[in-house]
Order: C-alpha cells, then structure tokens, then sequence
C-alpha cells in the first residue's frame, strides 16, 4: 500500500493550493480518508477526515470555510483544495487511509507529506 502526496509548495497569503493524495494498493472508495497536519514544533493536528460510509467530511475549525476535501474514485485519489491561506496554515501536510474516521492512531497507511508554506 502507498499513499502518495503532492501539490504542496510556496503560497502568498491569501492564495490557494491543492493538495492530491493517489493511493495504490487500497481502494479510497472502502475507506475513511484524512488529511492532517503538522507545523515546526506543533503537534499533528487533523485537517479534514471524511467517513467512507456516508461521505461526511468533518473540518478542523480554523480551516472551515477556507479548505474543501474531495474524492475523484475513478482516479482513486483525494484532494484538498485549499483557498485564503494564511501563513499559520504553513505545515506539512500528510494524508491517511483507514477504516474509521477520527484521530490519527485510526489511520493504517499514511502519505509521505508534503510541505506547504504560506508567506505573509
């Protein structure tokens, strides 16, 4: 199994990036699909985790309204597409599979990151 991550890269504030996550090995469709996070000298934290049973994707509360998470099945890819960015939202960016949505111990496989920066 690999997830394999990308899009990341340099943004002004303000603007906008999409993140792609490509799984091989795995079905998304079958699959509780997240993005997380993790900033120098923060903890992880989740970004966005969609269930795969209803499709619900809940949001963390300081990227609502700014990042949208989809699914392409066909391409067995996910996506967040990431607008208004602000510099605390500089991060490396992970995402992960598993079969339940929640805290990232859920999730089985992870991506390898990709690095987002965000200048003001």
């Amino acid at each position: 199994v690999q997830l394999q991550a990308s899009g990341g890269g340099l943004a002004q504030a303000g603007g906008s990036l999409r993140l792609s996550c490509k799984a091989s090995g795995l079905t998304f469709s079958s699959r509780a699909v997240a993005w997380f996070r993790q900033a120098p000298g923060k903890e992880r934290e989740s970004v966005a985790t969609s269930t795969w049973s209803d499709l619900s994707t809940t949001y963390a509360d300081s990227v609502k309204g700014r990042f949208t998470f989809s699914r392409d099945n066909a391409k067995n890819t996910v996506y967040l597409q990431m607008n208004s960015l602000k510099p605390e939202d500089t991060a490396v960016y992970y995402c992960a599979a598993g079969r339940r949505s929640g805290p990232g111990n859920r999730y089985d496989y992870w991506g390898q990151g990709t690095l987002v920066t965000v200048s003001s």
